[in-house]
């Protein structure tokens, strides 16, 4: 099926204009608020899914504003969707759908909700720029929308100082993180005269400025991704958001971490592909910060009491997995004499298929369970563990709901998280076995953190405050039924996933050949 060209932009330009339209639909009434913004990012994911099917099935798609030209010096935005960013533009739409839906209910007794809503489309609407966009200098600009919107959002409790410090530390890591990528841009805006990612990776020459730039969008993203030892912001702001809220800014974190996918294997690809001791090297870095993420988000989230908190941290935990699947590729290239050229054994192909399908997992799985947590607060005005008991006797579906998310986020089958693991654990094994093995151990500690809440909060003693609790609204036991469904297809049928949407992405984000052909020879 062969799209508009103008599907490209119009998948970003509709959240943004809903978000100015929301607070006049407002004015008419709450209730036709409500069904504009559900209606807005529903038409939204539609369109996503089409665009998605229209890149599977005929390549790379590039939309330009402004000159075509793209060696002039003049001020353009130039979109580009190939699997890869299609694939993470439709997490960012099932997310936003899902997280507003849920919020139909949840966020009802709460005033201000226009801007609520608005701010949550403007998260949207950067999410989908910084994933689509094909120049760093807009990856930038959406980042600062998103940051700035989530920022607002994560403060939306206003009334609970907890909110507005988490809101506080998020904002100033997010200033951080954004200076320090504006900086790497002007370090290779400077040298080559071009921000968009396929002249760059066409030009790029290896310098010592290209490696300070390297080394600087790296570590500022895998700040904003939530990355040991950056991830301090993480599981406050996880933790005292709205849990609608918190859905979608997993997403955010997604997209930090799809630009340092973007920067490493498209825009430095072709310095990866000729020299593999910087492959190695960039490669062995972040198989250390993966391991030590994983382990420090599984025990710090067994310290833990409150349940938000405790899953933030699993969520700390997961994002260690993800980039283990890129440390793995890097670290493992070889240079054949023969061909002076660098190879990759075939097992690093199937760890970045892992890390891949994994993003989207620990979305649905690691949403799904704060979406429940944000169900028992609901319902029972409680977060700590220690308050809470005996909750499966009157949340049935919530009950269900939370077993198959810690199944999932422990990797068990026949879940979604146990494909994405196992495809990690078979090609870090080849690697070297103990990293493996600490990564299986480290799901096995997360197994072991979420029976110990399951127990405590579902199968513990009722709590004597906890008798007229009551089941959620029906439109919340929807939202998670929907991510619930997800999970069980992606498990049930991992081959389909696998063939039709994880391998294109990852064929699509390992040939930057590709991306610059499609990019400079179409425009």
């Amino acid at each position: 099926m062969n799209v508009p060209d103008y599907f490209i932009p119009l998948v970003v330009a509709l959240p943004l204009l809903g978000a100015f339209l929301t607070p006049l639909v407002s004015r008419l009434s709450g209730k036709a608020r409500n069904a504009f913004v559900v209606i807005v990012l529903g038409v939204n994911g539609i369109l996503i899914g089409l665009l998605a099917s229209d890149i599977l099935t005929n390549g790379i798609r590039t939309y330009v504003f402004g000159a075509t030209d793209l060696s002039l010096p003049v001020v353009r935005i130039l979109f580009e969707v190939d699997a890869m960013s299609v694939f993470m533009a439709l997490i960012a739409a099932i997310l936003s759908f899902v997280g507003v839906l849920y919020s139909l209910s949840f966020m009802k007794e709460y005033s201000g909700l226009d801007k609520f809503y608005t701010l949550a489309l403007l998260m949207t609407a950067g999410m989908l720029g910084m994933m689509l966009t094909g120049d760093l200098f807009n990856f930038f600009v959406f980042l600062e929308i998103t940051s700035i919107a989530s920022c607002a959002l994560i403060a939306f409790w206003t009334h609970k100082g907890e909110s507005v410090e988490a809101a506080f530390k998020y904002i100033i890591i997010s200033a951080i993180g954004a200076l320090f990528i504006l900086f790497a841009i002007a370090l290779l805006y400077g040298q080559y005269n071009a921000l968009n990612m396929a002249v760059l990776a066409n030009s790029i020459q290896y310098t010592f400025l290209d490696k300070i730039a390297l080394v600087i969008l790296i570590a500022a993203l895998a700040m904003k991704a939530g990355l040991v030892p950056m991830h301090m912001w993480l599981p406050d702001s996880y933790g005292s958001a709205p849990a609608p809220v918190t859905l979608i800014l997993i997403g955010t974190t997604q997209a930090s971490l799809y630009g340092a996918f973007r920067v490493i294997f498209t825009v430095y690809g072709g310095v990866f592909s000729d020299t593999a001791f910087a492959s190695n090297v960039i490669g062995a870095f972040l198989v250390i910060l993966a391991l030590a993420t994983m382990l420090i988000g599984v025990i710090m989230a067994l310290r833990q009491s409150n349940l938000k908190r405790m899953i933030a941290y699993v969520a700390v935990a997961e994002i260690g997995y993800m980039v283990l699947g890129i440390g793995v590729r890097l670290n493992a290239a070889l240079y054949n004499e023969v061909t002076q050229t660098v190879v990759w054994p075939p097992y690093t192909t199937t760890a970045l298929q892992g890390s891949i399908l994994h993003i989207m997992n620990d979305a649905l799985t690691i949403g799904l369970l704060f979406l429940v947590a944000g169900s028992i607060y609901y319902a029972t005005k409680k977060i700590s563990v220690d308050q809470l008991g005996g909750l499966a006797r009157k949340m049935k579906y919530t009950t269900v709901f939370f077993v198959i998310g810690l199944l999932a986020a422990a990797g068990m089958p026949p879940l979604n998280g146990f494909v994405s693991k196992l495809l990690i654990y078979e090609s870090t094994y080849q690697l070297n076995p103990i990293i493996a093995i600490v990564a299986i151990l480290a799901s096995i500690m997360i197994l072991a953190v979420f029976v110990k809440v399951f127990h405590a909060i579902f199968l513990g003693p009722e709590q004597e405050s906890l008798k007229n609790v009551k089941e959620v609204p029906k439109p919340m036991l929807i939202a998670m039924g929907i991510i619930v469904c997800i999970i069980l297809f992606f498990g049930l049928f991992p081959e389909f996933v696998i063939t039709n949407i994880v391998e294109p992405a990852t064929t699509a984000i390992l040939n930057h050949t590709q991306y610059i052909g499609a990019v400079l020879g179409g425009v």
